[in-house]
C-alpha cells in the first residue's frame, strides 16, 4: 500500500493549536473526525485515553504516536500533527512533543494495511527524516518526505534480507574454531501492535548495525507473528532480547542470557540491550512454565494492592465470557418459557446450554487468578480448587451449601501463592531433574497442597459463611435491602469499570449463582446504566455547557447507557470528575435502592434495558432507572460550570 493513502493531505495539521496533551488529542481525533476517517469521537478517544493509561505514547525524540484499533475507524489512516512550540506530552524521556502521528486501524484492518503501518511506524527511527518533518511547512512536502524514506527503506530491507541469507549459509560453513561475529536475537511486542512494536525492531536493528553485530528480530504485531525466530537462530545466538509489554512465547529462551524489558526501551535504549545480551550479563532464563527472574523482580516492585488487582482482573476478564454468553441463552430460555412453556425442548435446551456456561464460572475465575499469580503450573490446581468451591461437597463438615464465589477466590490466590512457594522450594532441584518439575513435581504438588487447604479449611468454613450470606439476602428486610441495593448502585458509579464497578457487579454475579435470585442484579444493572444516561440528559437539556463535540458525544450515551455500557461516560468523568462521578453516584444509588423497595428482579447477569421483558416488574425496572438517570441528569446539568467563552 502506498504511503500517501495512509498520510492523507486533508488529515494533516501543519500547526498545532494545543498546548497540552488532553487538548492535543482532542484537536486530533476532532479531525479524524471532521475527515470522515471515524464516526465516532468518544468511542475513539476513549481508546486512545486507554491506551495512554498503559504507556505514554510519547516515545522521546519530540515524537509521540497515539494510536487506537476500533470500530469507530472506517480506514486505516495516519494523521500527521506538528507543533512548532512543543507541547508537554508526559513523553518517556521527559522532553516536549513536536511531531504527531496519531494512528486509527479499523477492527477488520487487513495484512496490507497494518504491514504500511508497520512500515511507516519503524521509518521515524531515522533522525534525519525527523528533523526534515520538523522544517516541513505543506502536507505535499510531508508526503514527499516519506516517500523518499520509504525507498530508501525498502532498498535497505532489500540488502538486509541478502546479507541475513549470507550469514546464514556462513554460519553452517563455518569451523568450530572460526571466530564468530556476535550475534543476538530480539522479539518486539507492545499491547495494540501497530508501532511501538515496529519501532523498536528498527531501532535495535539500526544500532547493531552501527555496533558491527549480527541480529535477528521477531515481531510480535497485529498481523501477528513475524520473522519468527528459530530454534538454530535462538541456539547460536550469544544472548536474547525480549523488549516487549505483553506475553510473548518464552519457554524456547530456556537456558539463554535473556534481557526481558519494555518495549519502550527498545525503542530508546537499543545499545544498552545489545551490549548487555552481547556481553551476556543479563541472567540466564530457565523456563519453570513461570516468570523469569527479571519478571519476579518487577512484580515485587509492584504494591501489594496492585497485585492482588491485576490477578483478581485476570480471573473476571477470563470468566466474564462465561457470564455473558450462558447469561443471555438463559434469558433468552426464560423468553421461550414464557410462550412454550417450561418442557419444551427449547426451552431446556438454552436454558441447560447457559446453565452448563454457569457451571464453570467459580473453576475459571480460580484458574486464571491462579495463572496470574503462578502462571501455567497454577491452572491446574486453581482449576480443580475453583472447582470444589463450587460443589456443595461433605468435607470435615456437613453442608448444603458450596463455598461459592468467596471460596473460588481464595482457591485461586491459594493455588497461585503455592506454585510460587514449589519454584522457590525447588529452585535448586538438579539440572537433570528439572525437566520432571512441569510434567509431574508442580501438578501433584500444587494439586495436592491447594485441595487439602481446600477440602480442610476453606470449603468447610466458607461453605457455612456462604450459607449465612444466601439466608441472610433471603430473609432480609425491606429496608436493609434497599440499603444494599444503593450501596451496589452506587459502587458502579464510582469509577465506571474499574474495581469498585467490578467488586459490586462480581458480587452481584455470586448472588445471582447461588441463589438464582436476580434482585441484586437489578440493582447493579440500573446502576451501571445512570452514568451515561445522565450524561445524554445534560448534554440535551443544558446545551450551553458543552461543546458541540460534548454533544454530540452525549447523543451516542443514550445508547451505551440503554445497553448498560457504563463506560461511555468515562470521557466526560475523565475531564470533570467531580461533577459527573458524584451526580452519577447519587442517581445510581437511588435507582439501585428502588430496584430493592419495589421487589424488582431480572435474572440476567448483562443486556441493560433489552432484558426488561425478564423482569417481574419490567415498568417499575423501567421506573427506576429513569428516575436514577433523571435524577444525576439534573444534578450534573444544574452543577456543571458555565462553558468557556
Amino acid at each position: 500500500m502506498d504511503l500517501k493513502q495512509l498520510l492523507l493531505k486533508d488529515a494533516m495539521i501543519m500547526d498545532l493549536k494545543a498546548t497540552n496533551k488532553e487538548d492535543a488529542i482532542e484537536e486530533m481525533v476532532d479531525k479524524y473526525y471532521q475527515v470522515g476517517v471515524i464516526d465516532d469521537k468518544e468511542l475513539y478517544k476513549a481508546d486512545i485515553l486507554k491506551r495512554e493509561a498503559q504507556t505514554s505514547t510519547g516515545i522521546g525524540d519530540g515524537i509521540a504516536m497515539p494510536h487506537a484499533r476500533d470500530k469507530a475507524v472506517k480506514r486505516a489512516t495516519v494523521l500527521f500533527a506538528k507543533s512548532n512550540a512543543g507541547i508537554d506530552y508526559k513523553s518517556l524521556d521527559g522532553q516536549p512533543a513536536y511531531l504527531f502521528f496519531m494512528i486509527a486501524a479499523p477492527d477488520g484492518a487487513d495484512n496490507l494495511h497494518l504491514q504500511a503501518l508497520a512500515a511507516l511506524s519503524s521509518l521515524l527511527i531515522n533522525p534525519e527524516l525527523v528533523k526534515n518533518l520538523k522544517a516541513a511547512k505543506t502536507p505535499d512536502e510531508v508526503q514527499g518526505l516519506f516517500d523518499q524514506a520509504m525507498k530508501e527503506k525498502e532498498a535497505k530491507d532489500k540488502a538486509d534480507e541478502e546479507k541475513q541469507k549470507a550469514q546464514a549459509e556462513a554460519a553452517k560453513a563455518a569451523s568450530a574454531d572460526d571466530k564468530k561475529k556476535p550475534y543476538v536475537v530480539a522479539v518486539t511486542a507492545c499491547p495494540t501492535g501497530i508501532a511501538h512494536t515496529y519501532m523498536a525492531e528498527a531501532a535495535l536493528k539500526e544500532q547493531a548495525e552501527k555496533m558491527g553485530i549480527d541480529i535477528k528480530v521477531e515481531t510480535n504485531g497485529s498481523e501477528g507473528v513475524k520473522h519468527r525466530l528459530t530454534a538454530d537462530e535462538i541456539k547460536r545466538a550469544d544472548g536474547v532480547i525480549v523488549a516487549a509489554d505483553k506475553k510473548v512465547e518464552m519457554p524456547r529462551f530456556d537456558g539463554k542470557h535473556l534481557v526481558n524489558r519494555p518495549v519502550s526501551d527498545g525503542i530508546n535504549k537499543a545499545e544498552e540491550l545489545i551490549n548487555l545480551a552481547v556481553e551476556q550479563k543479563a541472567p540466564v532464563f530457565h523456563d519453570e512454565g513461570g516468570a523469569s527472574s527479571d519478571e519476579e523482580e518487577s512484580e515485587e516492585k509492584k504494591s501489594l494492592w496492585s497485585r492482588i488487582y491485576a490477578d483478581l482482573m485476570n480471573g473476571i476478564s477470563n470468566m466474564l465470557p462465561f457470564v455473558v454468553g450462558g447469561g443471555i441463552l438463559m434469558a433468552i430460555s426464560f423468553l421461550l418459557e414464557n410462550s412454550v412453556g417450561a418442557k419444551s425442548q427449547w426451552f431446556l435446551f438454552f436454558n441447560n446450554v447457559g446453565n452448563y456456561a454457569f457451571s464453570f464460572l467459580i473453576p475459571v475465575l480460580a484458574a486464571y487468578i491462579a495463572v496470574s499469580i503462578g502462571d501455567r503450573p497454577a491452572l491446574l490446581p486453581g482449576f480443580v480448587g475453583g472447582y470444589m468451591a463450587s460443589q456443595a461437597t461433605a468435607s470435615v463438615v456437613s453442608s448444603k451449601s458450596p463455598a461459592g464465589f468467596i471460596g473460588g477466590l481464595l482457591a485461586g490466590f491459594i493455588a497461585g501463592w503455592v506454585v510460587v512457594f514449589l519454584k522457590k522450594w525447588l529452585k535448586n532441584l538438579p539440572h537433570s531433574l528439572a525437566g520432571l518439575k512441569t510434567i509431574l513435581i508442580y501438578p501433584v504438588l500444587g494439586l495436592l497442597f491447594t485441595g487439602a487447604i481446600m477440602y480442610f479449611a476453606i470449603d468447610p468454613i466458607f461453605a457455612v459463611v456462604n450459607a449465612a450470606i444466601t439466608h441472610f439476602l433471603e430473609s432480609m428486610g425491606t429496608g436493609n435491602a434497599v440499603i444494599l441495593g444503593a450501596l451496589l448502585g452506587g459502587m458502579m458509579s464510582i469509577d465506571m469499570g474499574g474495581p469498585f464497578n467490578k467488586a459490586a457487579y462480581t458480587f452481584a454475579i455470586g448472588t445471582f449463582t447461588a441463589t438464582q435470585d436476580g434482585a441484586l442484579m437489578a440493582a447493579v444493572m440500573v446502576g451501571g446504566m445512570v452514568p451515561p444516561l445522565a450524561i445524554a440528559i445534560a448534554t440535551t437539556f443544558w446545551k450551553d455547557k458543552f461543546t458541540d463535540q460534548e454533544r454530540q458525544a452525549g447523543l451516542s450515551n443514550y445508547i451505551l447507557g440503554l445497553s448498560f455500557i457504563t463506560e461511555g461516560a468515562i470521557p466526560f468523568a475523565a475531564g470533570d470528575p467531580l461533577h459527573v462521578i458524584v451526580s452519577s453516584v447519587i442517581g445510581s444509588a437511588i435507582g439501585g435502592g428502588l430496584t430493592q423497595l419495589w421487589g424488582i428482579n431480572v435474572p440476567a447477569p448483562h443486556g441493560g434495558i433489552f432484558v426488561t421483558p425478564l423482569a417481574n416488574k419490567p415498568l417499575l425496572y423501567l421506573l427506576a432507572v429513569v428516575i436514577g438517570a433523571i435524577i444525576s441528569g439534573i444534578i450534573y446539568g444544574i452543577w456543571k460550570p458555565a462553558k468557556k467563552k
